[in-house]
């Protein structure tokens, strides 16, 4: 999700929900201790010099049961952190403190923001050997062997 989409819906909302991949919510009495631009500059294991940008929001919780983010807050806290993020329309990404810290991509089904699991991935495929994964459509599969028959003993 992009900051611009992630400041439009929160404008619309009356609370601040952030749901994790298993399902279960951050508490609600989260904290955003840190808003900050993260830039990964790095070569890729083909050899491409690549920059990536991305927004970033710690999310943590404490004790103070009675704490709770209220959306007109996080625009502030946008605002006030924008002078880092410049005027690209960049990636929002959250951190949340799992067994280890959690990188999570943002998304939004409606009623509450969702921390999207991200995937590691190899950015050079067709320069470092890694086959591509052919799609094949279980229509177009031809048996190479015989089929099995009841009583035929070959399951």
């Amino acid at each position: 999700m992009k900051l611009s989409e992630l400041k439009q819906i929160v404008e619309a909302l009356e609370t601040i929900d952030f749901q994790l991949p298993n399902g279960t919510f951050v508490p609600q009495h989260f904290h955003i201790t840190e808003a900050g631009l993260v830039t990964r500059h790095f070569i890729d294991c083909g050899g491409t010099i690549r920059l990536e940008k991305t927004v970033n929001f710690q999310l943590w919780t404490a004790d103070d049961l009675d704490h709770r983010l209220e959306p007109h807050k996080l625009l502030k806290i946008i605002a006030k952190y924008e002078s880092l993020f410049g005027t690209e329309d960049l990636e929002v990404e959250a951190e949340y403190q799992g067994e280890t810290i959690g990188r999570y991509g943002i998304g939004f089904n409606g009623q509450h923001f969702q921390l999207m699991a991200k995937q590691t991935d190899c950015l050079a495929k067709d320069n470092c050997g890694v086959p591509e994964k052919k799609k094949v459509k279980l229509s177009e599969l031809t048996a190479e062997a015989p089929a099995c028959t009841p009583g035929g003993g070959c399951c």
